[in-house]
């Protein structure tokens, strides 16, 4: 299995709202592609010198071909999408990561 993180800092005047977003329609949207079987967001627990706040979502992924075809037919839109509602008050970078083993 693998995992496409997406940790993301936001501004705080537009937190509520870019999580609202993120929650109720992007993370969905994302499961709706067919090329995650699961999502988990979360808050990264530090202070950020730049100021605001930082979230990850860490998307499952069951192969790398999937990765691919996620690249290839839903990443730029999504991207897009992302930058016109929030373009200027966030900075994001994407992270893939293959899960060697789980202990839970």
């Amino acid at each position: 299995m693998y995992i496409y993180n997406v940790t993301t800092n936001i501004e705080l005047a537009i937190e509520q709202e870019w999580l609202s977003y993120i929650k109720n329609t992007h993370i969905p949207a994302m499961i709706a592609t067919g090329c995650f079987t699961g999502a988990k967001l979360t808050r990264v627990m530090i202070q950020e010198e730049q100021g605001g706040k930082t979230f990850s979502i860490q998307y499952a992924v069951k192969d790398k071909e999937t990765f691919k075809g996620y690249y290839v037919a839903y990443a730029a839109d999504m991207n897009a999408t992302l930058d016109k509602l929030f373009k200027g008050n966030y900075v994001s970078f994407q992270t893939e990561l293959e899960v060697i083993e789980d202990y839970y």
